[in-house]
Parts: structure tokens; sequence; C-alpha cells
């Protein structure tokens, strides 16, 4: 079984536009996402996807100057570039990851996956994993994990206009159909924010870079939460800023 994870990407983010080419220490937001993706064994290959446009163009190149695949779709509907990507490179695991989560946690991707795969091997039915069913991760590490099968039949099914704008709504607005899993983490870890959608967030991932960062590590959640909990008042940087509903 392959499994792939595809990053969502693209320029016109509503609230921080090109937020994902963004430098970082360096390096721009999105190759630090495709670092800490790949950081995770159990992967066998990251793609990106993006649109058609001619804005996302850099998409492309930032994709080839990090090695990796980089597929373009339909801007309006990305559950049909989703599955169109998945298609190409013959996913049968998918995992659905946004590029906007430059603190991405590889550990909590790898233990997902061992969940999923290990359940699933012993005859559990699980057609969607995911950790933002019910929050207690950080905003920033949300993982989406599902079956090429069950990606496949939300693209022929799902008609409303939000379920083709978005990857993922049909699937866990449909518990009737699809069996849901959540992975909760041991101590609720939801209140913070290290998500990328505001400049305000910006400023806190800032902050964070240019004290853990150092080329080809990755550090952890725990030692961001080490880092916070010694410099509390960064928090208050994006304690304001309200969650989407959907990610760009």
């Amino acid at each position: 079984m392959k499994t792939v994870a595809i990053i969502q990407a693209r320029m016109g983010s509503t609230r921080l536009p090109g937020k994902v080419m963004k430098q970082l220490c360096g390096k721009t937001v999105l190759s630090h996402v495709i670092s800490r993706v790949e950081a995770c064994l159990l992967v066998d290959e990251v793609v990106v996807a993006t649109t058609k446009s001619l804005a996302d163009d850099v998409i492309v190149i930032e994709s080839d100057k990090c090695g990796i695949h980089c597929f373009r779709g339909s801007e309006d509907d990305v559950l049909e570039r989703y599955y169109l990507a998945a298609k190409e490179y013959q996913a049968d695991v998918i995992i659905r990851i946004t590029s906007d989560c430059p603190l991405f946690d590889s550990e909590v991707l790898t233990g997902m996956l061992e969940y999923f795969k290990t359940e699933t091997v012993e005859g559990l039915e699980i057609d969607y994993l995911s950790n933002c069913l019910l929050h207690s991760y950080p905003r920033g590490l949300d993982v989406e994990i599902f079956t090429f099968k069950v990606l496949e039949k939300a693209f022929q099914e799902a008609c409303q206009s939000y379920e083709r704008e978005h990857v993922t709504p049909y699937i866990y607005e449909h518990p009737e159909i699809f069996s849901l899993h959540n992975q909760s983490n041991d101590d609720d870890l939801s209140h913070y924010r290290w998500t990328l959608d505001t400049e305000d967030d910006w400023k806190l991932i800032e902050e964070i870079y240019k004290s853990l960062y150092r080329s080809h590590e990755i550090f952890t959640t725990n030692e961001i939460i080490d880092f916070l909990e010694y410099k509390p008042d960064l928090l208050k940087l994006n304690a304001h800023v309200e969650q989407k509903i959907f990610k760009d």
C-alpha cells in the first residue's frame, strides 16, 4: 500500500496572500512544511497539489527545488484536485496536510499512521482518521488520513459547493457512510495556535523559528511548548485570531 502525503498549497490565501512563499530562516514556509512531512519515514511520497493559476507557478518551482512532484489542478474544485493528484501518484492511503503549518509535527503523523495501518490490518474499519474532529493538538498540527477508495467516493458523490471547494467535509459530515476515528493527545494542547493565517500568526511563528530552528534538524512540539512556557507573552501575539472553518 502506497502512502502519499498531499500538501495543499496556493498563493491566493484570503487573509495572508503569498504566505507559503514567505521566508522563514532562509527557507520558504512551503519548504519547511515539506521537510517536516518528509521526516515521517512511513510516508512513501510527498506531493504538492496546487492550481493552474499563473500565480501558482512559483509553487511548482519551489516544489521542484525541494525535489518533489507538484500536481496542478482546479483552483475552485479542490476535491477534484486532490482526487486527481492521488490517482496520478497511485496513492492507496492519502494524508491531507495544508501548506500553512510550518510547525507540523512528523512524530504526530508517524503515530497516527502506525495506528491507522495496524488497526486496519487487524480488522478495524477506519475510513477516515483525524486529530481535528475533536481538537486536542495545537492548531497547525492537523492531520487527516483516508484511503483512496474513500476519496474517490467523496469525489463522485459530493455535490454541495463547499464540499468541492474543500477536500474532506463530505467525508467527516457523513458518519453514517464512513467510519470516522479521532486521534486525541494525552494533554489538551488545543489552546495553542501554530497555524499561519494572519500577520500576527507570522510574528509568533517567526519568533519560534528564530529561537529553535537549526539547519537540517526538526525541532519538536515539546521544544516549542518549553520555549513558549519560558516566554508566555509571545502567545498574546495571535491570541485574538479566530480560526477559519476551512483552511486555504
